[in-house]
């Protein structure tokens, strides 16, 4: 009986030494499944981040520098659904290896970026999970509250609408039996059926958000309210004629200006048999780059072309400085002859930089499969890299008063716009006429008095090195164009051009434009004309400074 005794403890000791190295390898194997899932988590965060990251660097920098012709390949939106993208593929890592961490392996742990607390003038609803009435662990029922954890979740309510309800009551005299009663209140426009909040939500989503009035009318029936798009349009109508007094005042406040921006782009205009190409023109005033005072405003007009009688009309009776591109339209402002005084001008050098990057782009010449040797020209690479050593030294002016960015300029700047002048006339005398780079270096040359325009921001601290803030105001209508893709007619030209002033006038102010035109048509009936100005976008927002204080 020994012997069958002593192998069965043989076999049971070889069997548990099996289920030994069977574990261990069970072990292993999830070990080494756990350390792949933090591998790949970690490398595949990692390029996610660096991609993040050069995006956020590229729309940084196109927010910085503004929107040009020669960076078109990456537009704004492309940049925003790439960086969409990349936060979900971030999070999905994310997400994998939180899964990968319930394991018995230690997974990859990632530092996770601090969240943005959600903002204090929220509504807050608490919402209490059902409290346990005895102790998970032994069951007893002494248990008393420590303490909560709470985890905020943020929820958006669907909009809701309401019928408001004025009521005058009406009273008799028991002597005289004349009644009494309220007058009716004013309303923003005509028969008020609608109220002033809901105007304003369809003045900025028409012109705003670029929603157009047939749009906004479906959303709305399928939210229960149905409005017609003729009585959409009858209210955009009536609120034009009611803000008037304040586009006035606007107009006045740019027109009251010693110097402008001014700039234009196509608008295509619904004609027989298609469309035609129109013009939308800005103007702008702001002071803020030399310290001045005065808020900054837009202005806007439509045309049904770019003739020159257009920013003639546009700035009749205005004498000062105009910042633009070398438009012929302008010419007449600049002669001699012009009343009240000849308009100075003052030329972008973005738009003459521009000329020479487009013969120096080695990412648009390499994704055409060309070679960069054969195609990036030398002269224009050069060009570029001087002009960009002047904008990098402006840059530190901007901000400063007129007075020391001239001293400023006198010491750095001119210099090296003297060094890029003889240049240019040094490069250009080597070369045919028919040579692209010549045809550049010309543009700054072509015609008496052109360099004296680019270099006249040397002698006065007020003037701009580019003309990139009147682009920037028009930065809107370009994404409206895709929206609303034309104009229906040119007084409906004239009306989006009318509130473009008021809605640009308000951005550039740091303004909720919706809200803001909210308060201006419920207190417009009621306040006199005197006290117009007090709804100016610049100085409304000094006024909730003053209630908030």
């Amino acid at each position: 009986m020994s012997e069958p005794v002593s192998e069965i403890a043989a076999l049971r000791a070889a069997l548990a030494a099996a289920e030994a190295r069977a574990s261990a390898a069970e072990g292993a194997l999830v070990a080494a499944k756990g350390e792949l899932t933090q591998v790949q988590a970690i490398v595949s965060a990692s390029e996610d981040m660096i991609r993040h990251l050069r995006l956020q660097i590229a729309k940084l920098r196109r927010e910085q520098y503004g929107q040009s012709a020669e960076r078109h390949a990456r537009l704004i939106e492309q940049l925003e659904m790439q960086l969409e993208d990349i936060e979900t593929d971030i999070e999905q890592d994310r997400a994998k290896a939180d899964a990968a961490a319930k394991t018995s392996v230690t997974a990859f742990q990632r530092r996770r970026p601090a969240r943005k607390p959600f903002p204090e003038h929220l509504p807050r609803e608490r919402v209490v999970i059902e409290v346990p009435t005895s102790c998970t662990c032994c069951g007893s029922a002494r248990i008393v509250k420590m303490g909560e954890d709470i985890t905020e979740t943020l929820e958006v309510i669907p909009r809701q609408w309401k019928v408001v309800q004025t009521v005058r009551e009406k009273f008799t005299c028991r002597d005289c039996e004349k009644i009494s009663q309220p007058p009716a209140p004013f309303h923003p426009t005509p028969r008020g059926w609608a109220g002033p909040n809901l105007l304003a939500m369809v003045l900025f989503e028409k012109f705003g958000q670029h929603q157009p009035l047939n749009r906004q009318a479906e959303r709305y029936a399928k939210e229960g309210v149905e409005i017609s798009l003729s009585t959409l349009a009858d209210q955009v109508g009536a609120c034009a004629v009611a803000l008037q007094p304040i586009h006035d005042l606007i107009r006045a406040h740019v027109i009251g200006a010693e110097r402008l921006h001014a700039d234009d782009t196509t608008v295509p205009l619904l004609a027989k048999g298609g469309t035609r190409t129109a013009r939308l023109w800005t103007y702008l005033r702001d002071d803020r780059p030399f310290g001045g005072g005065a808020p900054p405003a837009a202005l806007y007009y439509f045309s049904t072309d770019r003739r020159k009688e257009h920013p003639i009309r546009h700035l009749t009776g205005w004498t000062g400085i105009l910042q633009a591109d070398v438009y012929g339209g302008y010419n007449d402002l600049y002669r001699h002859n012009h009343k009240p005084a000849p308009v100075l001008r003052a030329l972008c050098w973005s738009h003459a930089r521009r000329k020479f990057f487009e013969l120096a782009d080695i990412k648009a010449t390499a994704r055409k499969g060309r070679s960069v040797a054969e195609e990036i020209s030398p002269v224009a690479l050069e060009a570029v890299k001087r002009f960009d050593a002047i904008f990098d030294v402006e840059r530190e002016f901007n901000g400063l008063t007129a007075e020391a960015r001239h001293d400023a300029r006198q010491r750095l700047v001119r210099p090296m716009v003297s060094d890029l002048h003889d240049w240019l006339r040094t490069e250009r005398a080597r070369m045919s006429k028919h040579n692209p780079v010549a045809k550049a270096i010309n543009y700054m040359f072509e015609e008496d008095g052109r360099w004296e325009a680019f270099t006249r921001f040397l002698d006065d601290g007020r003037i701009c090195l580019t003309n990139n803030a009147a682009e920037r105001a028009l930065r809107s209508v370009a994404l409206g164009r895709k929206a609303w893709l034309f104009a229906g007619s040119p007084r409906g030209g004239d009306r989006a051009a009318f509130m473009y002033s008021l809605i640009g006038t308000a951005k550039i102010n740091d303004l909720d434009p919706q809200a803001w035109l909210a308060d201006v048509l419920a207190r417009m009936p009621d306040m006199p004309l005197s006290r117009l100005p007090e709804l100016l976008p610049w100085n409304w927002s000094r006024t909730l400074q003053r209630k908030a204080a």
